[in-house]
């Protein structure tokens, strides 16, 4: 009995040491590409190529160069352009996303589950498909290149009630009986949700603020059709692929590495700051209701 015991444990722990040693590898191949971009952004020098892993000379010149050399490239200005979309998107989109979720959730009406599953259905088919004509639609309204702005704001939201699905869940495990509570004292929907619900919805609520902060930050192909061509009017996805251009790659290659790792702050400290909540969030409304 003893020695199948310990048979049993020394299978576990060689077990848990495989988990681990697959996770350490997992880790170092996400690890080293992000490394990498923080190394050759304080590499000494323009081009591409190099003889080693480390830079042979430290320099802060990359990131100041960033914000000051706007002869070619404007950074300051798509990363202001992108700050712009996000918080705009961020603000809609969690609006849009919690009165909905919070509706198909607690009320009862004609054709609610077959606009459920429509959505569900809608959202499984990938932006891109629609691109073409969501361009051609913009451009009549005059929504594009100059105006790019405000029709990548107005793509980015549009389909924001087709991501109820994980809200909704979070919104099934509130009981419905304090719903009824404030009902009975004379409270209207309105003043339930906003006085009853959403306080005890904070994890759920910043999910969807995070999900809708970096959807548009990283976004690169609705941004280039919009754009056009208008560097004015980059996001910092579209603006660093032009870095990447043959034409001025051999220039622009450690600044592309230091806009790479400033880009990647912002969310970052959002990340690590409300992991805590995220994690809530995804867990809470991944019951089905």
């Amino acid at each position: 009995m003893a020695k199948k015991f310990r048979s049993k444990k020394r299978v576990e722990r060689t077990t848990n040491a495989l988990i681990y040693i697959i996770l350490i590898l997992i880790s170092v191949v996400w690890l080293v590409p992000f490394f990498y971009l923080i190394l050759q952004s304080l590499r000494a020098g323009t081009g591409v190529g190099s003889s080693s892993f480390l830079p042979k000379q430290w320099t802060f010149d990359n990131y100041i160069k960033l914000f000051t050399d706007k002869s070619y490239f404007n950074f300051p200005r798509w990363y202001g352009t992108t700050l712009i979309i996000s918080l705009f998107v961020t603000v809609i989109q969690t609006v849009i996303v919690l009165v909905t979720s919070y509706a198909l959730s607690r009320l009862r009406f004609k054709m609610r589950k077959p606009l459920m599953n429509l959505m569900l259905i809608l959202g499984m088919f990938p932006g891109f498909m629609s691109m073409t004509a969501i361009y051609f639609l913009l451009k009549v309204m005059n929504l594009t290149q100059d105006f790019s702005i405000v029709g990548l704001i107005l793509v980015y939201v549009a389909s924001s009630c087709m991501g109820y699905y994980i809200c909704k869940g979070f919104f099934d495990t509130i009981p419905k009986s304090l719903d009824e509570a404030a009902r009975i004292d004379g409270a209207n929907r309105q003043t339930v949700f906003i006085k009853v619900i959403l306080p005890l919805a904070k994890p759920i609520i910043i999910y969807t603020v995070l999900t809708a902060f970096m959807a548009p930050w990283g976004e690169y192909m609705f941004a280039s059709l919009m754009a056009f061509g208008n560097q004015n009017n980059y996001n910092v996805a579209v603006g660093l692929k032009a870095m990447l251009d043959k034409e001025v790659v051999d220039v622009y290659f450690t600044r592309f590495c230091a806009a790479a790792v400033i880009i990647s702050i912002p969310i970052t400290i959002l990340f690590m700051w409300l992991q805590k909540y995220y994690v809530q969030g995804v867990t809470g409304g991944s019951v089905k209701g």
